[in-house]
């Protein structure tokens, strides 16, 4: 019998993203201002296109901000999507439990300074702070990886019937 299960993450917003949108919006201001002021423009009769392209172009930069995280265990193998605003799908990572090294909490002792020192990495969780946070670490494509994510009870479950002395649940 098949086993499959799903979950989405939101991504947290932090100060990053709050200072990204607002470069966006000021920039689409300085654009526009510029565009409504520049006489060639206005004499081709095209500022009101470009004051909509402009609107336009930073409503969808701003919408891009909006990431989640999909997680789809089937049968030991992890799948985690990347979907952008509900628009685009990506596919960030892709392996089966049975090459996982360790998968424990990263409010834990097991993520150590050597896990932490780990270059490659994937964070697929709605922040590191979250109390839901896992990690686990494997080789992926030919590199030592660390992945974040926040699985639920179920699908540690399931990884833990195909690798039970890796899965550290406390």
């Amino acid at each position: 019998m098949d086993v499959f299960m799903e979950k989405i993450v939101a991504k947290k917003k932090g100060l990053k993203d709050n200072m990204i949108v607002a470069g966006i919006i000021f920039g689409a201001i300085i654009a526009i201002f510029v565009a409504i002021n520049l006489p060639i423009i206005n004499q081709l009769g095209i500022g009101l296109f470009l004051v909509a392209g402009f609107i336009y172009l930073a409503y969808r930069l701003i919408t891009s901000r909006n990431v989640e995280y999909e997680y789809v265990v089937t049968n030991g193998e992890l799948d985690i999507d990347k979907i952008i605003s509900q628009r685009k799908r990506k596919r960030i990572f892709s392996a089966s439990c049975k090459e996982f090294d360790i998968v424990a909490r990263v409010k834990s002792n097991s993520f150590s300074q050597s896990v932490q020192s780990i270059k490659n990495r994937i964070d697929a969780s709605s922040s590191l702070d979250s109390p839901d946070a896992y990690f686990a670490t494997l080789n992926y494509k030919g590199e030592k990886t660390l992945v974040i994510f926040e699985p639920d009870e179920k699908m540690l479950n399931n990884f833990k019937f195909f690798i039970p002395r890796k899965i550290l649940l406390n």
